[in-house]
């Protein structure tokens, strides 16, 4: 079995490059030690320090020097969108304060399927609708950046 060497952020290596494939959704792509299965079947070990979120476009770089990219897998999420910016920011405080992983794109906020959370944004006069999409969240203030290439 093969082992990844090295991650390459996102818009960093050239994904033409890429001799194969691993889709997951945020799950399957949030690893610390795994066995991850690539679109040919074949299997390839990921151990890393610290858990840590593929991201899509990443390349995950093999002992052998083939260079594998990473696809987010369109699931099940909640958009969150407000009245105005401000309001947004208000719920995204609400969010972030029950530390829950979120995608935050200019006008919205992504998050996984949640009931409880849904009725307390609602509560709060946001907008929630179901949306198929990638799920890709902010890594938090302590997660490696795009430079650190996973060492």
């Amino acid at each position: 079995m093969h082992h990844i060497v090295d991650i390459l952020a996102a818009g960093s290596w050239n994904t033409a490059e890429a001799a194969e494939h691993f889709t997951a959704d945020y799950e399957g792509r949030h690893r610390r030690r795994a066995s991850l299965t690539l679109q040919s079947g074949e299997s390839v070990m990921l151990e890393l320090e610290h858990p840590r979120l593929l991201r899509e476009g990443d390349g995950l770089k093999l002992d052998d020097g083939r260079t594998v990219r990473v696809h987010a897998l369109p699931e099940q999420l909640m958009e969150v969108t407000a009245h105005t910016p401000l309001h947004l920011l208000k719920l995204a405080w609400h969010i972030g304060n029950r530390h829950l992983p979120a995608a935050i794109e200019a006008g919205r906020v992504l998050l996984r399927e949640d009931h409880v959370i849904a009725e307390m944004l609602r509560g709060l006069g946001a907008h929630v609708h179901r949306i198929e999409a990638a799920f890709d969240p902010e890594g938090g203030a302590y997660a490696p950046r795009a430079h650190d290439h996973g060492h």
